[in-house]
């Protein structure tokens, strides 16, 4: 008889081997990968340089430059976008035909999806790095490289946290270009009423309550505190410690109540 123990590891072993085959696609399909890594840059590169000049002028007057300002914001826009391609994968994964085959193996459920968020979770910290990169080079001067490093723990912390989230969209979704409409959705208000690309004080005050306690502000706030510095405060009205706590409590509210549901609907498949 199988111990708690060995079933884990069993677990760990099957869903890194399902994840290595996700990777191995992504990296058959070089051009989607590329895009994916390009649609960040161009955010990057839109708001630095067209909206930059104007939206500037709110974070100058506390000594904040809008580079500085934006990055945190891209790095979650990024994470929260490259989270909802899990719902795509899944979706393709179903009619394909590919998961029939996988419930018929003699293997954990939970191990075919643990596979897939693992594989997009490194795929995000690859996006990560390249928008840090980009971001160095227009501009972007984080106060210390401790803080980029946390911040950027607390972006893919959460976006793997959302991706149990898509994960359920994946499985419920008739086909991929579903899969990627029933994100949008989600992923619009939450990322651009929000602290993303302005302060909220500048939101209009019946939008404000929902910008500033939405989840995807509680991290950009989080992850701009630890990149930016105290410095920032004065744009956010609250505090590391509330905005990191808040921030990781989300994330692991996230997967505690998505993981068993995903796993559930995927079970009651076919």
């Amino acid at each position: 008889m199988s111990t708690p123990i060995g079933r884990l590891k069993r677990v760990v072993e099957e869903s890194t081997v399902l994840a290595g085959r996700v990777l191995r696609g992504y990296l058959r399909e070089p051009q989607s990968l590329f895009f994916s890594f390009v649609q960040p840059v161009m955010f990057v590169l839109l708001f630095r340089y067209v909206f930059g000049g104007s939206l500037g002028v709110l974070t100058a007057r506390v000594g904040v430059s809008y580079v500085d300002f934006l990055m945190p914001g891209i790095l979650v826009q990024t994470l929260l976008f490259g989270a909802a391609a899990t719902s795509v994968g899944l979706a393709e994964d179903l009619a394909s035909g590919i998961m029939e085959r996988f419930r018929a193996l003699p293997i954990a459920r939970s191990s075919v999806l643990l596979g897939r968020t693992l594989a997009d979770l490194v795929r995000n910290a690859a996006t990560a790095l390249i928008v840090v990169a980009v971001g160095l080079l227009v501009g972007f001067r984080p106060s210390h490289v401790g803080g980029v490093v946390l911040g950027v723990v607390v972006v893919l912390l959460f976006g793997y946290a959302v991706s149990w989230l898509f994960a359920i969209v994946g499985l419920f979704a008739p086909s991929a270009e579903a899969a990627q409409l029933m994100s949008f959705p989600v992923l619009f208000p939450l990322t651009f009423v929000s602290s993303a690309f302005v302060p909220i004080a500048t939101l209009p005050g019946w939008l404000q309550g929902f910008a500033r306690y939405q989840p995807v502000s509680l991290v950009m706030d989080a992850v701009r505190l630890e990149i930016v510095g105290p410095a920032s405060r004065a744009l956010l009205g609250v505090d590391l410690p509330t905005a990191l706590l808040g921030s990781l409590v989300v994330a692991a509210g996230f997967v505690v109540v998505a993981a068993p549901l995903a796993v559930r609907r995927f079970g009651r498949l076919g």
